[in-house]
């Protein structure tokens, strides 16, 4: 790791991961990598907020399933006030992760961005190949949208979001939105995948060393996809869309360190050409996950602080927040 130029606290958190010689999640049965991605998940978090609205959740999918999902919210909404809400779509390859590994994050992002965030746990691969999750998350974000209200959630600042594998489901949800005339405030992409192919020079560059390996990334979409023709569906790599004219606002949030940051910014130029407004951040000297580190790694609380700044403005919330 020292060929890398890591932030003194980013290096610090990868030779603690380097003592505690934990098995990697591409060596592990899926289900053996759920739980031990799950034990790991807020080792590094910053310590959970209380809030006051704190909700368990069930959204219909398409084929009927009831899909577990909880809202994290920093006030009661009222009859007159009704709070804006994100969608919130985890990390973990399509394969671990889950809303208790995300929870300290979303709770975060709720308190800091005075706004309601609903965290699905769409269903994993293998048991659930391409595109069940898609569906799912899509499914949600309609449902949100349509009952919302009686949430007492104002869908007409509605946004989508997730890190990493939930960033494509976010980035996809955002162009099945317009297609579908769901207007929505903010798609927030945090390190999201859009590639159909692992070949960009930070794929290369940052290969083996760092959180996220090439190994674990070819682990993941070995479970998650049917076959080969699957990477060429522009629902697995959002870089693939045809069209990428009248999508919500983006901001995209990358670490430099990261094999997926070239086709992040990629795909933040994809916006921009197409005349997307785009916030992109870029933090250097962090890796894949650095979101969830916020114990150990200053990035991190500024992201979240750059990302609760963005959902305010795209919420139209109209105050400034302390870090």
């Amino acid at each position: 790791m020292e060929t890398f130029p890591l932030t003194p606290a980013m290096a610090g958190v990868l030779r603690g991961l380097h003592r505690a010689k934990r098995p990697a999640l591409h060596s592990l049965s899926p289900a053996q990598a759920r739980i031990a991605y799950a034990a790991g998940s807020d080792v590094l978090e910053l310590d959970k907020p209380a809030l006051p609205w704190v909700e368990a959740l069930r959204i219909p999918a398409r084929d009927g399933t009831a899909l577990p999902a909880v809202l994290f919210a920093p006030r009661q909404a009222t009859e007159t006030a009704h709070l804006p809400v994100l969608l919130y779509l985890h990390g973990g390859g399509f394969t671990v992760g889950s809303v208790q590994t995300h929870e300290v994050l979303c709770r975060r992002l709720a308190q800091q961005a005075d706004c309601a965030v609903v965290s699905l746990d769409y269903r994993l691969a293998p048991e659930f190949k391409f595109p069940t999750a898609l569906h799912d998350a899509w499914d949600a974000l309609q449902w949100l949208s349509v009952h919302g209200p009686a949430l007492g959630l104002d869908t007409a600042r509605l946004a989508v979001g997730g890190d990493s594998a939930g960033g494509t489901l976010a980035a996809v949800c955002a162009a099945l939105a317009r297609d579908a005339g769901l207007d929505l405030a903010l798609q927030l992409l945090i390190y999201p995948g859009t590639s159909a192919h692992q070949d960009s020079p930070s794929q290369q560059r940052y290969a083996q060393g760092l959180v996220l390996e090439r190994a674990a990334i070819d682990w993941f979409f070995g479970h998650y996809l049917n076959t080969p023709a699957d990477r060429e569906d522009w629902r697995f790599a959002p870089l693939l869309l045809p069209d990428a004219q009248g999508l919500a606002p983006a901001h995209v949030c990358l670490a430099e360190l990261d094999p997926m940051v070239d086709e992040g910014v990629d795909y933040a130029d994809l916006l921009r050409m197409a005349g997307v407004p785009v916030s992109l951040e870029i933090y250097k000297g962090v890796t894949h996950e650095f979101i969830k580190m916020g114990r150990a790694i200053p990035e991190a609380r500024q992201a979240q602080h750059d990302i609760a700044q963005a959902l305010r403005q795209a919420f139209a919330i109209n105050f400034v927040i302390e870090q």
